[in-house]
């Protein structure tokens, strides 16, 4: 099971295995207060796509898309993110405003997309 979880929200148990999924350490944020297990920045939107969308919900088909074209060349980490996720709960930690049109959504959603065609 993959979770979302926006970075100032309090972290919990059940939130499992906490992995930051931002290029960029959350602004104000301690290591403590985020508190996850893992920080993979290199599964992010690269920076040029992140400023290309800049949280514009008319451009949000179309970044998902190129994000998506960025994460086929990702496949240690996207190997990761599944491991981790067959292990057990995983929470991916995101910073945007916005808790439908963000790159953890994307990410979610492209691993779900993923490993449902590897069962078919």
């Amino acid at each position: 099971m993959i979770k979302l979880k926006r970075v100032y929200e309090e972290p919990m148990k059940d939130d499992g295995f906490r992995i930051l999924v931002e290029r960029l350490w959350p602004r104000g944020l301690t290591k403590e207060r985020v508190a996850v297990d893992l920080w993979l920045k290199e599964v992010a939107p690269s920076p040029e796509l992140r400023k290309w969308f800049g949280h514009d919900i008319a451009r949000w088909e179309e970044f998902r898309k190129r994000y998506w074209k960025e994460l086929e060349s990702k496949q240690d980490e996207i190997k990761l993110l599944k491991q981790k996720n067959k292990e057990g709960t995983v929470t991916f930690v995101y910073a945007a405003k916005d808790e439908v049109h963000n790159g953890a959504v994307a990410l979610k959603t492209f691993l779900e997309l993923s490993m449902s065609n590897l069962r078919q």
